[in-house]
């Protein structure tokens, strides 16, 4: 297989392109933090921690989910299933994202290296814990909601108040769609004996949950432009950002196979307008 081939069958393995989640609230972070340029150093490290976080709790998942993606019809075809990457090939990626993450963060300064290895601990929870828990959508999202803390830590080598309520509206806002997209698997999920909110508590009170998520993270980001004493155009991050959450639940009610749409295409631009305004808000 060339090299071409294997780096595509990665790629797939980790979803890359679904890096655009967590980058967005990463540099948001540090644009906030630093009033404005954080400078090279801090975005080419920035980049390298979130990319490597995200490839090891990836490869993590795939690595434990091989038994339950193998019997999924929706999962059966990923390269981890199908035998496009090896066991092995996928440990050596594991360790080697993981020990790149911990690396970035012994040059980004000492708070992130001290908190480099509880970050990829709780990054490997998730997979852990839709075996036995629901609340494996509320560890997902904390996943997602330590890039704000991480780049906050990059920058100032502190956690400032404002974004712990930034990172705990990311929580929920991950939570909420993750939700949603479990829908897909919720007769799967009650098969197999997997824990989800879908499958414990059915579609409809789904919905109301993922809605009362989402909800806390619109008031978390109102409350976070207000205690980092942004302005207008934050506020109006803000309030696209609570639109486009109620267009993507208006989409997920009216055909649940409009849930990928949902997933991808909504919260992908979602958090690019997001950080566009909150860096036009700081920096002018």
């Amino acid at each position: 297989m060339s090299f071409k081939n294997k780096l595509k069958n990665f790629s797939e393995l980790v979803m890359f392109e679904h890096t655009i989640f967590s980058l967005p609230f990463i540099f948001l972070a540090m644009v906030v933090s630093a009033k404005g340029w954080f400078g090279w150093k801090l975005l080419l490290l920035g980049a390298l921690a979130a990319v490597t976080a995200r490839n090891f709790a990836m490869g993590v998942n795939r690595y434990l989910d091989r038994d339950i993606d193998a019997i999924n019809p929706r999962t059966k075809n990923r390269p981890s299933v199908d035998g496009r990457v090896s066991t092995k090939e996928m440990l050596i990626f594991i360790a080697i994202n993981g020990l790149g993450f911990v690396l970035v963060a012994y040059f980004i300064n000492s708070l992130a290296f001290k908190l480099s290895i509880p970050i990829l601990a709780i990054l490997g929870a998730y997979t852990l814990f839709k075996r036995f828990s629901a609340l494996a959508h509320i560890i997902l999202g904390i996943s997602l909601g330590l890039a704000p803390i991480a780049g906050a830590v990059a920058v100032l080598g502190a956690i400032p108040s404002w974004v712990v309520i930034l990172s705990i509206g990311v929580v929920f806002w991950v939570a909420g769609f993750d939700l949603l997209y479990s829908l897909q698997d919720i007769e799967f999920d009650k098969k197999h004996n997997l824990h989800s909110i879908p499958s414990r508590f059915g579609a409809k009170n789904t919905l109301l949950i993922a809605l009362a998520f989402h909800t806390i993270t619109v008031l978390c980001w109102y409350f976070f432009v207000k205690v980092a004493n942004l302005g207008n155009f934050a506020l109006l991050a803000v309030i696209i950002s609570a639109i486009m959450l109620g267009y993507e639940h208006y989409l997920v009610r009216k055909d649940f196979t409009k849930i990928d749409r949902a997933f991808f295409t909504v919260n992908g631009y979602l958090g690019f307008i997001f950080f566009i305004l909150v860096t036009i808000d700081v920096v002018f």
